[in-house]
């Protein structure tokens, strides 16, 4: 594997564990780093392999899960001291969803592979972005998008805007998935999700690069293709809760659901969870 230049001075590569893309913008006062793994030994691979470009000088966290966080605490380390930059509702979610999934994994209890995880410290960002802000990497800028929720209530864009005639990229996390179809994980909200990408997707140029946070990169056309498929579940959702079906009964009509039924348990569940709390629930797309 090596460092793909997907637009100047923003790389790309893909790890086998997880199938993690991780990001890099190269800037002359350093490296900005996007996401870290899913253990301080996959941190630590990642950064020697960044070495050849840089130092990395901040990291930056897509969103809470895991593969994307629990590698933080190489960066932030004493020794390294590398500002972690996240959305500000990260740390809630670091506790509400990934702590309990580490002790279930540390206790043998949970459907993870054997790995590391009692070398794990969860380590939340050290900087929290609270609205959009740019970070200056000396000859170029870059900006950090905290959205609404959607894949989580913890996610963070970052844009690359072109410089001369070259084209943007835009690092997205698993607002997008590219392996396969929508992940639906802790902390989803099947029902706000479409509505949160059409937002990205507004601002996103046609010849942009995107990144997501598993697979290659797609274009603006593949994003709009899987907010077909969000606006579409979300809708049937709507359809199951609206007709008082319980969450089996809405999974058993497999034939009408935009992908596999067995996926879709959690999106169910929380998609029916956003209807109770919220009457007011704006869903204009799904009407």
């Amino acid at each position: 594997m090596s460092w793909n230049e997907i637009v100047p001075d923003v790389f790309s590569r893909r790890y086998p564990q997880d199938d993690i893309t991780v990001t890099v913008v190269r800037g002359t006062r350093g490296l900005l780093l996007v996401d870290t793994g899913s253990s301080p030994t996959d941190a630590a691979l990642i950064d020697a392999d960044v070495k050849q470009l840089g130092e990395v000088k901040w990291v930056v966290n897509t969103h809470a899960h895991y593969d994307h966080t629990f590698g933080n605490q190489h960066f932030a380390a004493a020794s390294r001291a590398v500002p972690i930059y996240g959305h500000h509702l990260l740390p809630a979610h670091l506790n509400d969803y990934e702590r309990p999934r580490l002790a279930a994994w540390r206790a043998g209890t949970g459907s993870e592979p054997p790995r590391d995880w009692h070398d794990v410290i969860i380590t939340p960002p050290t900087r929290l972005v609270h609205e959009r802000s740019w970070l200056d990497l000396g000859d170029r800028r870059v900006e950090l998008i905290p959205l609404d929720r959607g894949h989580t209530d913890s996610d963070l864009v970052i844009h690359v805007p072109a410089i001369d005639d070259s084209t943007g990229a835009w690092i997205v996390g698993d607002v997008i998935e590219e392996p396969g179809p929508p992940m639906y994980g802790s902390g989803c909200f099947p029902m706000r999700w479409p509505r949160t990408l059409a937002d990205v997707l507004d601002e996103i140029g046609e010849d942009d690069i995107i990144v997501p946070g598993h697979g290659r990169t797609v274009s603006r056309a593949f994003g709009v293709a899987q907010l077909a498929v969000l606006e579409s579940t979300a809708a049937l959702i709507l359809e199951h809760y609206q007709a008082g079906h319980n969450v089996d009964q809405a999974l058993a009509d497999q034939d009408a659901w935009a992908q596999p039924a067995a996926t879709l348990a959690l999106a169910v569940q929380n998609g029916y969870r956003e209807l109770d709390e919220d009457d007011d629930l704006d869903l204009p797309q799904l009407r």
